[in-house]
């Protein structure tokens, strides 16, 4: 051996980028001292126990920030779970092997995730990992360490090759017998190759005859075994974090008050926090930061699990829960200001119920600044959802309270949704008399009941004026066409800012096809940033996401919304997987909508602006521009509208350069506005079919 090798050794880096190389074929032959290193390592390196069978859990791709849930995949011949680590030479080696394994069998429905314990390893460090060694398989952020840990994952590079079928690992070891450190070796036993091919002709899977030979994985709470029980540990978590919904009265479906209560819901309690189903706030913990932030941390979410795994014990002491006689407020932010009773509506037992448009006076005689509102429905399965706007003028007896003639919103609701509060000193000015119009979808769910929802509203005190202003707008594409049977199917719309601004939040919302989402901001130097990431869209908790610092979007900005829709059979609440989806009013059909509430940056109460009406304008350009490049081609132009501009396009392109641009737009847009009006002149308008495009507050939440 060399001096500079024996240099190298002492330094432990022939363990990491050198050993790489290695592997890859770039280096001489290893030393025998290598050969003895590997023996050993090969000797002290027992095989993980192997789990019977694999619960269910949910996980999100670190690359795509889109979530994965395993059985969801029961249609699968086999699922391929491989752990892996950043900077783990053998994992990286073995990534050749594995794309050629995941191809050979992929057309045969065998699907293939690497799963990420590691407790070091970021989103970011994964991606950049990924990028650099082409890894273009899933790779899975197990940042809570359930799913290595009931894996019984020790190293990395272990595969674990499950029969969806039964849900049993029908193999777990090595890739194959080539990786190893320091020594250079073809591959003479495809192990996992083996197992699949045995698993998909229906045979037991040959067991592995060595262990993977990958980088430890560090578990410290499956080593430490802490001595967890309800009176210490849990019941606090639970008081801090799901009370508020579970309690006498509340949104959950039963009331954690004492401890046989919550012990008989554990099983269901380890399987909703597994995947993801609760607690119900689907912002991705790697993206952005939130003021109301509803996640359990990494240490509660272990906790509970762990608590429950080990049979739940209850410890000594009083039930702190079973203490307390917890009973939900009938209005969460105390004695409101004003109530609005929305006008009874009986929901039938079955059929289809369009759109209502319902709308009461406005019982303040002065104008009021808004703080907070809050939505209380009475028939929680009967309504989807309830939208509300001021209305300058109050309509005629017998006139319905249509969107195009709303103004700002008084609050709203979709489900799951919570009270609205304005941060502080920040409010919306609801002018006096007038109107409040009401949107509400009602969905038959097989009993007729009548429905009397209310809508508190709080409002700052006279003395309490706020110095800023709230607004609201909606990012939409009424233009979305969805394949039938296409489990990923990828939407954008964008609305672009003309002056400066702050957001506050956003409100992502679509049907039962909504897969997942996010938001992004486009600066205007081209620079980018995601600002909220739903991996998993979950259409029974819909919300506001608000950011714990207002989002600077400055004059040019454009914020840059995706929904990703699953139109497949694998989606269990898909109404039809064999049919095409277009936007339309009913949970059946779709939406791609995504409400956003902002400021001006130079508005003040005493010194208010009209910028909303030119940041509307621009709302068609952003549905329909699909390459956001801020002109539209005729490539790009798709659905009821695309159709219709079609149709025109070579007219409408008056400088016959190819494209749609702003002014051209514009241009159409006064002309569609003028037919509009001429229409609304000579009939009496019904309910539409979509929201106009230039009514922000118009649409399905």
């Amino acid at each position: 051996m060399s001096a500079d090798s024996r240099v190298l050794g002492r330094l432990g880096v022939f363990g990491a980028a050198v050993s790489a190389l290695l592997i890859y074929g770039f280096a001489p032959t290893p030393s025998a001292t290598a050969q003895q290193q590997a023996k050993d390592a090969a000797a002290t390196a027992p095989m993980s126990k192997m789990p019977a069978t694999v619960d269910n859990f949910m996980l999100v791709d670190a690359q795509t920030m889109e979530a994965h849930e395993l059985y969801r995949m029961a249609d699968d011949k086999a699922i391929v779970l491989v752990s892996t680590g950043v900077g783990c030479p053998i994992a990286r080696a073995m990534t050749p092997a594995l794309k050629a394994l995941r191809d050979k069998y992929k057309a045969q429905g065998v699907e293939m995730y690497l799963v990420d314990s590691n407790l070091q390893d970021s989103r970011d460090a994964i991606v950049a990992e990924a990028k650099e060694y082409g890894i273009d398989i899933p790779i899975l952020m197990d940042s809570n360490q359930l799913v290595g840990e009931a894996l019984g994952v020790t190293r990395t590079a272990e595969v674990f090759v499950i029969t969806p079928k039964t849900w049993k690992v029908a193999y777990h070891g090595p890739v194959n017998d080539a990786a190893d450190y320091g020594i250079q070796k073809a591959a003479d036993k495809p192990f996992a190759d083996i197992a699949i091919s045995a698993v998909l002709a229906g045979n037991p899977a040959p067991p592995a005859t060595q262990a993977s030979k990958g980088c430890l994985v560090d578990f410290p709470a499956r080593e430490k075994h802490a001595q967890l029980t309800y009176v210490k540990d849990v019941a606090p978590i639970l008081e801090a974090k799901c009370v508020a919904c579970h309690e006498e009265g509340g949104i959950g479906p039963f009331a954690m008050n004492n401890y046989a209560m919550v012990k008989g819901f554990a099983p269901m309690i380890r399987e909703v926090i597994r995947t993801d189903r609760m607690p119900p706030y689907n912002a991705d913990p790697h993206i952005g930061k939130f003021s109301d932030d509803k996640n359990l941390s990494a240490a509660e979410i272990k906790t509970l699990v762990h608590w429950v795994e080990e049979g739940a014990p209850r410890g000594e002491g009083k039930d702190p829960l079973g203490a307390k006689h917890l009973v939900a407020a009938e209005w969460p932010l105390g004695k409101p200001d004003v109530v609005l009773n929305v006008p009874a509506y009986t929901i039938p037992a079955s059929g289809v119920v369009d759109y209502q448009h319902p709308w009461v006076k406005n019982p303040e005689t002065e104008g009021k600044w808004l703080r907070a509102s809050t939505v209380k429905v009475e028939s929680r399965q009967g309504v989807h959802h309830v939208l509300t706007g001021y209305m300058k003028d109050v309509p005629q007896p017998g006139q319905q309270g249509f969107e195009n003639a709303w103004g700002v919103s008084v609050g709203g609701y979709a489900v799951g949704a919570e009270s609205e509060i304005a941060p502080k000193n920040v409010g919306t000015f609801i002018p006096p008399g007038g109107a409040i119009g009401f949107q509400t979808h009602y969905t038959p769910f097989g009993k007729e009941v009548t429905d009397h929802t209310q809508i508190a509203l709080y409002f700052y005190k006279d003395n309490q004026k706020p110095d800023l202003v709230m607004h609201n707008s909606v990012i939409a594409n009424q233009n979305i066409v969805i394949p039938a049977n296409d489990p990923h199917h990828a939407e954008i719309a964008y609305m672009e800012f003309p002056h400066d601004a702050l957001l506050y939040s956003a409100f992502p919302h679509a049907h039962y096809r909504g897969a997942s989402s996010n938001l992004w901001i486009r600066y205007p130097d081209g620079q980018e940033k995601e600002l909220l990431s739903l991996p998993r869209y979950d259409f029974s908790w819909q919300r506001d996401y608000t950011f714990a610092e207002p989002v600077k979007v400055p004059a040019g900005s454009k914020l840059i919304a995706h929904f990703i829709y699953d139109n497949s059979k694998r989606n269990p609440a898909n109404p039809d997987p064999n049919k095409t989806v277009v936007w339309g009013d009913q949970s059946w059909e779709e939406m791609f909508y995504m409400a956003v509430r902002y400021r001006w940056a130079d508005e003040t109460s005493k010194h208010m602006v009209n910028y909303d009406e030119e940041l509307n304008a621009g709302r068609m350009m952003g549905m329909l521009d699909s390459n956001v490049d801020g002109r539209i081609e005729k490539a790009e132009l798709k659905g009821r509208m695309g159709e219709m501009i079609g149709k025109y396009f070579d007219q409408l392109d008056t400088n016959h350069d190819g494209y749609l641009d702003k002014t051209e737009l514009a241009a159409m847009q006064k002309m569609m506005g003028g037919q509009r009006r001429r229409q609304a002149d000579a009939a009496k308008p019904a309910a539409p079919a979509a929201a106009p495009a230039a009514s922000p507050t118009a649409g399905g939440r």
